[in-house]
């Protein structure tokens, strides 16, 4: 099977999550990596490419002369999709820009600074009908997918009571002025947004709750601090959510709770019982049926659903985790390109990875916390399914 021919753009030598997207896309045979404009400086781009192996004449200074190169191939040369892993004020120039031209696009979360660029990706996804995924990584774990299917399929009852929690320590002191990279563009609004933690890690949160429980945020009620003196962006979030049909939730997003590393965790409670996994301990998902034992699902059993043994590599007490949670991500969104290259059909359960319609809910969803946090008012009105049909209508 001829390998699918994948261009990055951002996340070069020394790169963390650009390694970590080039390594999953890789992982499962399907995907090459042919192409790159892999940082922002022109000689850093030129000489990741030579590190990484690239050609060089598909090694590119920029992002432009990379779209540019790209569209002087012949159609079966160029590359099949781009992934895009820059910081975040570089998403919608360089995924809109790649679109509009008919590439597949896989791009990091969130999407896009606003709202409005939000849209013009849907409408420029919807024209072209191009591949489109965001990278909320945590969808792509196996016991996500189970606990999707559990509470999908009626196991726990009406949802009544949603808590998630992403705890993360790293910016507990003010790490952006010791030069560290990551921490420098996310705590800087011209890049990061006008959100720091919630947009960073809030933003997981908000994804894995919509993924697991198909909920919809209605209102919300947030509290955003930044406990870092001079930070410019929250590190801090607690929000109270009520979502559409009833069920009520808490989440808290914080990159200030000292000690914790990537302590993201969910637990749902329905009529009928609850569910608990912890990304910290991904391979088990806890099951607290209302009136039995709570039971342990391990990853790689046969006693799973479908999509959740589909998501696993490794058999059982073989820990399958992070770099194999955005692998599902890339796997499936090859098998999904290849199916409309090669025109077959599809029943749409691979098709499973988030979309830009998640993106546009994600960046909804961002403005709408930091709206709350900055209103007098209790409760912020917050649906995307209403304020998109707004836009649609106008």
């Amino acid at each position: 099977m001829k390998k699918l021919k994948m261009g990055m753009v951002g996340g070069g030598s020394g790169a963390f999550i650009g390694a970590v997207h080039r390594r999953a896309a890789i992982m499962d045979g399907e995907t090459e990596l042919v192409a790159g404009a892999l940082s922002s400086s022109r000689e850093k781009a030129l000489a990741s490419g030579r590190a990484w192996g690239l050609s060089g004449g598909r090694s590119y200074g920029t992002w432009q002369e990379m779209l540019e190169g790209e569209l002087t191939l012949p159609e079966d040369e160029r590359v099949d999709f781009v992934s895009i892993v820059t910081p975040n004020h570089v998403h919608f120039p360089v995924a809109y820009a790649f679109a509009e031209a008919g590439f597949n696009v896989v791009l990091d979360k969130p999407m896009v600074h606003d709202s409005e660029q939000a849209q013009k990706l849907i409408e420029v996804v919807e024209k072209t009908g191009i591949v489109f995924a965001v990278t909320y990584q945590y969808t792509g774990y196996p016991m996500v997918k189970q606990a999707r299917h559990m509470v999908r399929t009626g196991q726990l009852g009406e949802v009544r009571k949603v808590i998630v929690e992403y705890s993360q320590g790293w910016l507990a002191t003010k790490l952006e002025e010791s030069g560290a990279k990551q921490a420098e563009w996310r705590t800087d609004p011209a890049r990061s947004g006008i959100a720091g933690a919630v947009g960073d890690i809030g933003s997981h949160a908000e994804n894995l709750v919509a993924t697991v429980t198909g909920l919809e945020v209605a209102e919300l009620c947030a509290d955003l601090t930044a406990f870092v003196s001079g930070r410019r962006l929250d590190d801090d979030g607690n929000l109270l959510i009520r979502y559409e049909g009833g069920a009520k939730g808490v989440m808290v997003a914080s990159q200030v709770s000292t000690g914790e590393e990537n302590d993201l965790r969910l637990r749902v409670y329905g009529t009928q019982g609850g569910l608990e996994w912890r990304q910290e301990e991904a391979n088990h998902l806890v099951f607290k049926p209302a009136e039995a034992p709570a039971q342990v699902l391990k990853r790689g059993n046969e006693y799973l659903s479908e999509d959740a043994r589909r998501a696993t590599r490794l058999p059982p007490g073989h820990p399958e985790a992070f770099i194999e949670a955005f692998a599902n991500v890339y796997a499936n969104v090859a098998v999904t390109i290849r199916a409309r290259q090669e025109g077959a059909e599809s029943d749409g359960s691979r098709e499973d990875f988030p979309s830009v319609y998640d993106g546009a809910r994600g960046v909804h969803f961002i403005e709408k916390t930091v709206e709350s946090d900055r209103s007098t008012e209790k409760w912020t009105h917050a649906s995307w399914r209403s304020s998109r049909r707004s836009r649609e209508t106008v």
